[in-house]
């Protein structure tokens, strides 16, 4: 009755740590609230939004409006009389100008609708970089807790293995090699097991940096987990995908084209500009020695204003030249952008594909591993095997549980990079992963 109740509260415990545990999709809500990059990324779509106000603005008309209010004093001698008398003048003007062909204009006007584009590409690139980010982070603490774990497993089994060993050399059974090769394993775990804590300290250091607080307890993988298949599984389809579709490549197209746009703008310098301008004006002068009565006068003027220009010191040139170079700069970059894609995309692609190939070897070697443990122990009781081949089987049963969870997190992780690649990367594949994990 008493074990059954320790059994029960046990068991509630434990409920009640895995209900306080968050998610992936949880850690990644809070990143998305606190993760400074990705602040900074917003804000620089915000700003970027108004490159199509400011580019529109040169084809729309200026009007501006100015004044002045003067305070006269003149001294005037007429036929050997001085006269002094102060008198005031005011006046304003309203003026207008519609740019009527500015090639400049409306090129700067094309260049800030591609601005807004390449900034929301950019914006989208650091969505799939925090998506990556909180990933990794997250996968990265549950490794270094399975590692722990792993290693004070294996330090639980080497105390059980040392205990025996000594019984057995007090019983006359064993030797002392046997307790003191128990021991020396005993004291690496120990060493180990310092290194582990400080690794997972590291790790969850990491994440709290993305989600701006400590992360607490995380859900883990379901045991014996199944992970998919990349889908196509045709490597030449996800290359395609990434050399037109991820972000990185997006974002140097239009940086192309507004780098084309700028050479355009640049020859625009050679055009002639033709403007409608139009004005009113008001003058208002007070009395003075020259005029008894002030004078009042209204003026209006409408027309159309043109320039051309002829030389400007071989400026226009050496600028058109100069956007020339960085037109193909821009293209270089596009290209260097297609290639890096491209081999993230092979890279992550192959790595999702051996990860799977490694993940089933490894359950099979988990498998096989407790079996030889087994053997191992039950060889050692009956005297045909030796402590050193049961701390061996120890070992290997505990390194091959810790690779397997590896794998299976880099398998995860090299799923999610194959999306960002191909540019398909969205929170939904987040929620697919999440839905991976102990609810």
């Amino acid at each position: 009755m008493r074990k059954s109740v320790i059994a029960t509260l046990l068991a509630g415990s434990f409920l009640s740590l895995n209900a306080r545990a968050i998610d992936l999709v949880q850690v990644y809500r809070e990143a998305l609230a606190n993760d400074a990059p990705f602040a900074s990324a917003r804000a620089q779509l915000t700003a970027g939004q108004e490159k199509s106000t400011q580019g529109r603005a040169g084809l729309l008309p200026t009007i501006g409006v100015g004044g002045s209010y003067t305070r006269n004093n003149l001294d005037s001698t007429t036929a050997g009389v001085t006269a002094n008398r102060d008198f005031n003048s005011r006046g304003y003007t309203v003026s207008l100008s519609q740019p009527l062909f500015r090639l400049a204009n409306w090129e700067t006007y094309q260049q800030g609708k591609l601005s807004v584009a390449l900034s929301e590409a950019q914006f989208a690139l650091s969505q799939q970089d925090l998506i990556l980010r909180v990933g990794q982070a997250y996968f990265d603490v549950l490794a270094s807790q399975d590692a722990l774990a792993s290693v004070q497993a294996q330090k639980t089994a080497i105390t059980e293995q040392l205990a025996s060993a000594k019984r057995n050399f007090e019983v006359g059974t064993a030797t002392i090699t046997d307790t003191h090769e128990a021991q020396a394993r005993y004291d690496l775990a120990i060493a180990q097991e310092f290194a582990a804590q400080n690794d997972l300290e590291i790790k969850r250091t990491a994440l709290q940096q993305i989600i701006g607080k400590p992360a607490g307890a995380l859900a883990t993988l379901r045991p014996g987990v199944r992970l998919a298949p990349p889908e196509p599984g045709m490597l030449d389809n996800w290359v395609q995908s990434a050399e037109q579709q991820n972000f990185g490549v997006v974002g140097q197209q239009l940086a192309l084209e507004i780098a084309q746009r700028e050479v355009k703008k640049s020859r625009a310098g050679h055009y002639p500009t033709l403007d409608l301008v139009a004005s009113r004006s008001h003058s208002n002068q007070g009395a003075s020695a020259l005029s008894a009565a002030g004078t009042v006068s209204d003026s209006s003027a409408i027309g159309v204003q043109w320039a051309i220009p002829l030389f400007a010191g071989f400026a226009v040139d050496s600028r058109v030249r100069e956007t020339i170079a960085l037109e193909d700069k821009t293209r270089s970059d596009l290209e260097n952008a297609r290639r890096v894609a491209a081999q993230g995309a092979r890279q992550a692609f192959l790595g999702v594909n051996a990860g799977l190939a490694q993940v089933r070897a490894l359950e099979a070697a988990e498998i096989s591993s407790t079996s030889a443990l087994d053997s191992n122990r039950l060889g050692y009781q009956v005297g045909v095997r030796i402590n050193i081949d049961v701390l061996n089987a120890q070992q290997q049963l505990y390194s091959t549980r810790r690779d397997l969870s590896k794998a299976r997190y880099d398998t995860i992780m090299n799923g999610l990079r194959l999306k960002a690649a191909a540019g398909t990367l969205k929170e939904d594949d987040l929620v697919q992963v999440n839905a991976l994990l102990l609810q």
